[in-house]
């Protein structure tokens, strides 16, 4: 049988969800706990990857097993095992040909930033000192939704097959004191959002005008686009999958 686990993590004493030959990862720590349970090796798949010091409010992944398994069970059990940076929140079945990172429609993030001095964000959120405009940035952002070529914001050395996604949503909001970017896509490359958060940022400080929003992505050169932005900043915040993937 196939199943989801559902889970969120803090990111920052990992380098990232993939594992790594000398790094420790979340995908890592979840199948090591996950085969003690189970007493056999499980290997799991994650929907995405999210770089080192990334963190996920939510995140899927899945795994097979060849017997039905007491799923509340394994849920207490496991998050006893687990690390406190790293929570299950549900564990459940799934059509034996569900994959999660393929069968995902769209995945969420948000960037944090804030402008003044904040000790209680000083993990979690980017203290940027200097002053941007929340309005240029949005009117950037709002291009992003006229284009599907995205190799501008994409890490150099990659081996995907397509530079084309799908922006639904890119939004800077006052949060509080957070000024936070949200950003919906079907899929995302590596390094973008905080390539994307980098480029308007330059923007939001009148680096340069909105529209060489336009330029940047039409040159496709990662070095025409802004640095990237630090990771605690970043958090996946939400995968959808059809509605009819469960077995109920």
């Amino acid at each position: 049988m196939r199943y989801f686990i559902e889970l969120s993590y803090f990111g920052k004493a990992y380098h990232g969800w993939q594992i790594q030959p000398n790094s420790i990862s979340v995908q890592e720590v979840i199948e090591k706990n996950l085969s003690k349970v189970l007493r056999s090796t499980i290997e799991i798949v994650g929907a995405g990857r999210t770089d080192a010091g990334v963190h996920a409010k939510q995140m899927f992944a899945h795994f097979d097993v060849d017997r039905v398994l007491d799923l509340e069970l394994l849920k207490y059990k496991l998050n006893s095992m687990l690390p406190k940076d790293i929570a299950i929140s549900d564990i459940f079945p799934v059509n034996k040909n569900v994959h999660a990172r393929f069968d995902a429609t769209s995945r969420s993030y948000e960037y944090h930033l804030i402008q003044e001095k904040d000790p209680f964000n000083r993990e979690s959120a980017w203290f940027l000192k200097h002053e941007v405009k929340i309005e240029k940035m949005n009117m950037a952002a709002a291009t992003l939704r006229g284009y599907t070529n995205f190799k501008c914001f994409s890490k150099s050395k990659t081996d995907v097959r397509t530079y084309n996604c799908r922006i639904d949503e890119a939004e800077w909001r006052m949060e509080g004191n957070l000024m936070v970017f949200h950003i919906t896509a079907d899929r995302f490359l590596r390094n973008m959002v905080r390539a994307v958060v980098g480029t308007l940022i330059e923007i939001g400080q009148n680096k340069h005008p909105v529209s060489y929003m336009h330029e940047v992505i039409k040159s496709e050169d990662r070095g025409k686009a802004g640095a990237s932005v630090p990771a605690h900043g970043l958090y996946l915040t939400r995968i959808k999958y059809p509605e009819n993937i469960r077995i109920e």
